[in-house]
């Protein structure tokens, strides 16, 4: 099964090059669905044989081959139950975007899903790779394709925003190379075995003020690309000007690669600094979980109003994150995947209503569920997922995370609680001026299609199901979550543990 890990990350990569040949949009179309659905399979059939008992331990899967021996590269890669629960996300929501994007894209068919293909390979070799060196590549890889897929298939500013977007995150990526750097020079001159593994790296000694200096550059790389306040504001512009597809993959998977890297390089690493970034961390998140609440209030544009919900609901991941303990922690990774399905859904939904009415301005819309009642009962219902409505995904990934929150600091869930209030507000607001009140003039305004059917009901699907048994995916992270909070000591209250 080794062999799988490398299957997953590069079959995209080698199909898009086979895609950049062909001229023929319905067959260019027909093999990126085959690609991508061959990409869900695989990861299902893993988690299959994980639920199975096949599989166990922290690491599921796992390779190790020297690369570039000479400065300790390996070509490492590791899957356990976190990682796999965002392949699997990440598998089916690409898999939908081919779907989504069916009629949306219509000219450089080729190049765009070549695009999605690279870019799923960089998704799935940063939650794979097990050598800090291999995750960068990785993490740099995802850059280029999701920059085309704003600025050469996005629409409105699609360049500005694509400039944007590769402004802040490459910034930030430098900041986090530098630190790479930092702790491999630091590890090899300590140990005299120079390593890119974070294994290895893991057991580095260095300084507080070194530590500090090291875990900064780190934090702000991944809080660039989660987004976390204030480094948020090149979200909203990439979410506006990209396609549908781009928007699902940016908000369902692409961010969580950010969280994914504090969780598993950040904290890991330097668990002294980190604990002593806790009040700072603390505030930056529940400061950007009201003031992504409230600008998102006012928006009059619902692709911008959704990218604001994103950075307030994702405030919360990193919270639990912070937090440290096997809830909390499980509550985020679980709230990923609740965050990738929910919001990828409303991207969705909204892409369909701009492809009938050519417009995303809330105020063009109203009275939509006597025009197409199928459509509007879909869109409010994954707005009450998005809200954390009892029995659906949203809510058990919420609760976990206020639990762990109530146990480390009171205060913090109170204001977690109070947030999501604010959630409610301007989700609701939406519902009501998009769905209800006097109708507006629907010209050629059609309902669901079956394809679009076929795209929704996987998503509502899943909403419903780990509303209900939210053991399902639970169950996969129990050791590999429980073995990191014991495996890293970081004290809640804040200061640096002995």
């Amino acid at each position: 099964m080794n062999g799988t890990l490398t299957f997953l990350i590069f079959l995209p990569a080698l199909s898009a090059l086979l895609l950049l040949l062909e001229k023929n949009p319905k067959t260019v179309r027909l093999f990126a669905l085959f690609i991508t659905s061959c990409e869900l399979a695989i990861s299902l059939l893993v988690y299959w044989l994980c639920w199975r008992g096949i599989f166990s331990g922290r690491t599921l899967i796992k390779l190790d081959y020297p690369w570039i021996a000479r400065f300790g590269i390996h070509y490492a890669l590791a899957m356990d139950g976190v990682s796999l629960l965002l392949v699997t996300l990440t598998a089916l929501l690409f898999a939908l975007c081919v779907l989504v994007s069916w009629r949306q894209v219509n000219e450089r068919v080729s190049l765009f899903h070549a695009m999605l293909l690279f870019l799923e390979t960089g998704i799935m070799g940063v939650f794979l790779s097990a050598d800090l060196f291999l995750f960068y590549l990785f993490w740099e890889a995802m850059l280029i394709p999701m920059f085309f897929l704003i600025g050469v298939f996005g629409h409105g500013r699609r360049v500005y925003s694509a400039v944007k977007f590769f402004v802040f995150t490459i910034t930030g990526s430098l900041l986090m190379l530098l630190s790479i750097i930092g702790v491999y020079i630091i590890h090899g001159r300590e140990t005299g075995v120079y390593s890119f593994m974070l294994r290895d790296l893991a057991h580095t000694q260095v300084s507080p003020v070194v530590s500090g200096v090291l875990f900064i550059g780190f934090l702000l790389g991944f809080a660039v690309k989660v987004p976390l306040f204030p480094l948020h504001t090149w979200l909203p512009d990439a979410h506006t000007d990209a396609p549908t597809a781009g928007s699902v993959i940016l908000a369902g998977v692409l961010l969580k690669t950010g969280a994914y890297g504090i969780l598993r390089v950040a904290f890991p690493l330097f668990p002294r600094a980190a604990a002593a970034f806790l009040p700072l961390i603390f505030t930056i998140s529940v400061t950007g979980i009201f003031y992504a609440a409230w600008i998102a209030f006012a928006q009059k544009d619902m692709k911008r109003l959704i990218a604001y919900s994103s950075v307030s609901h994702l405030a919360y991941v990193v919270l639990g994150i912070a937090v440290w303990n096997d809830v909390s922690i499980a509550g985020s990774v679980l709230q990923m995947v609740n965050h990738g399905i929910t919001t990828g859904a409303l991207f969705i939904m909204v892409g369909m209503m701009d492809e009938r009415m050519h417009t995303r301005d809330i105020s063009a819309y109203g009275g939509l569920w006597s025009k197409a009642p199928a459509m509007s009962a879909f869109f409010l219902f994954f707005i009450l997922s998005s809200l954390g409505l009892p029995g659906l995904n949203n809510f058990t990934g919420e609760f976990l995370i206020l639990t762990g929150l109530f146990r480390a600091h009171p205060w913090l869930c109170a204001a977690g609680f109070a947030g999501m209030v604010t959630t409610l507000i301007y989700l609701l607001s939406l519902a009501q001026k998009i769905l209800f009140g006097p109708p507006k003039e629907y010209r050629g305004f059609t309902d669901l299609s079956g394809r679009e059917l076929a795209v929704l009901i996987p998503l509502a699907f899943l909403v419903v199901f780990i509303g209900v048994y939210p053991s399902a995916l639970l169950r996969v992270l129990d050791t590999p979550v429980r073995d990191m909070v014991s495996a890293v000591s970081i004290n809640p209250v804040g200061g640096i543990m002995p």
